[in-house]
């Protein structure tokens, strides 16, 4: 991975990760406190800040490819913190390699971000249009309002983060936010855990720090007034301080740690941080046991889900009654956990094919679906194109033209941006 070190050579090592459409310039106003006591270590995603461009499609990846860059350089505990998918990294190395990892800050940052559906539409609009579309509307998500307003040179700084990001490595970054989940394993992560959050974050806020502080035990919730997404760089100081205290804390109370070298005057100007919210009561996790079906069913709902979406699913399972719910398990069970889930065709080609049996068979009832599903699993809309002047060769103008009609209007809704 692309990285950069700041601080001494021979203090303590604290990793910190940017967030989804950033680079490790997010975090430039924590870095002159924080490298007097630690040696930093930053980290730009893949084809973030000119990173070589190799998409990293699960948070997972990309904690193993983080892993092996720490191993060459020789460091093998450290602090880390990490905001948005830089804080997802963070707890997969809790997760595990809980011995690598001395104290833990996540900074809005959530077990599970959002809804899978919501991710894959963002990378079906980036696979359509562009970063143009994220980039433009960043700003919103990631500042308040009057920041924003305030601060036009570092808006425009932002924006052009997005814009210089690599659309595939984006794309695959999304995907990699839509299959996490650590809902269930929230109370295996044993480091010591700073959960900071800004009081106006509207993707990863308040609700979400709770759940998290709910489930990992004994960590400590701060939040941030007047901050949004960006907390580090809309409350620098806010942040660096709470990050100061709870670094400097954690590693004197964690056993086998490397203590945080001395500095003079350091203890005297932080008092302990009271943080401004309340912790709530744990949040219900979702039914961790056994479902009592099969694997290859279980495998077919996860590839259902991955490629349909949860809203269609859910829907379809709400449908389901007595009558049906047989049919509901033979679909799941045999198209998607032992056809769609084998590897001779990736599921780009598999689209293809089944775009193309659709319209020959003559059932465009299900047409739309699998239209969304092909924009999901990579297809663009040109290639969707392609495949359905194909059919009519094959399969007949009436039918292609009764295709063509039902894709545009699905693409369309799917690939335009929101207002």
């Amino acid at each position: 991975m692309q990285y950069r070190f700041d601080g001494p050579e021979d203090a303590p090592v604290l990793v910190i990760g940017p967030s989804l459409g950033t680079t490790w310039h997010m975090w430039d106003r924590q870095i002159p406190e924080l490298s007097r006591h630690w040696r930093i270590f930053r980290y730009d995603l893949p084809g973030h800040g000119g990173a070589p461009a190799h998409p990293a499609a699960a948070v997972s990846d990309l904690a193993d490819r983080l892993l092996a860059t720490l191993d060459s350089v020789g460091v093998q505990r450290f602090g880390y913190a990490g905001c948005s998918i830089g804080g997802a990294v963070g707890a997969d190395l809790a997760l595990r390699h809980p011995h690598r990892v001395a104290a833990l800050a996540l900074v809005a940052a959530s077990p599970r971000f959002g809804t899978a559906d919501e991710f894959r539409q963002r990378g079906v609009i980036v696979r359509s249009n562009g970063l143009e579309p994220i980039a433009r509307t960043s700003p919103e998500r990631w500042f308040t309002p009057g920041f924003a307003a305030a601060q036009p040179a570092i808006v425009e700084w932002a924006v052009q983060m997005v814009r210089t990001t690599d659309p595939g490595c984006y794309i695959a970054s999304c995907e990699a936010l839509a299959a996490f989940d650590i809902r269930t394993e929230l109370p295996r992560i044993g480091v010591p855990t700073l959960v900071l959050v800004g009081a106006e974050d509207k993707v990863t806020g308040p609700a979400e720090a709770r759940t998290l502080v709910a489930g990992i035990p004994d960590a400590r919730l701060a939040l941030v007034p007047g901050a949004s997404h960006l907390a580090p760089v809309e409350q620098p100081a806010a942040v660096t301080d709470l990050l100061l205290m709870h670094f400097s804390t954690a590693w004197q109370d964690t056993a086998a740690s490397i203590p945080v070298p001395p500095s003079p005057g350091f203890a005297a100007p932080f008092a302990p941080v009271v943080p401004v919210a309340e912790i709530a009561p744990a949040a219900e996790l979702p039914d961790a046991s056994p479902t009592g079906r099969s694997d290859r069913y279980d495998r077919g709902m996860k590839v259902r889900r991955e490629v349909l979406g949860d809203a269609h699913v859910d829907a379809a399972a709400a449908a389901s009654d007595g009558f049906t719910e047989d049919f509901e398990e033979l679909l799941t069970r045999y198209a998607w956990g032992e056809i769609w889930s084998r590897e001779g065709l990736d599921r780009k080609a598999r689209s293809c094919v089944s775009l193309t049996a659709v319209v020959a068979s003559g059932h465009l009832g299900g047409l739309a679906q699998h239209v969304r599903a092909a924009l999901r699993n990579g297809l663009t809309p040109v290639e969707i194109k392609e495949v359905l002047l194909q059919t009519a060769v094959y399969c007949g103008i009436p039918a292609a033209g009764a295709a063509f009609e039902i894709a545009q209007s699905v693409i369309q809704e799917e690939t335009t941006p929101p207002a």
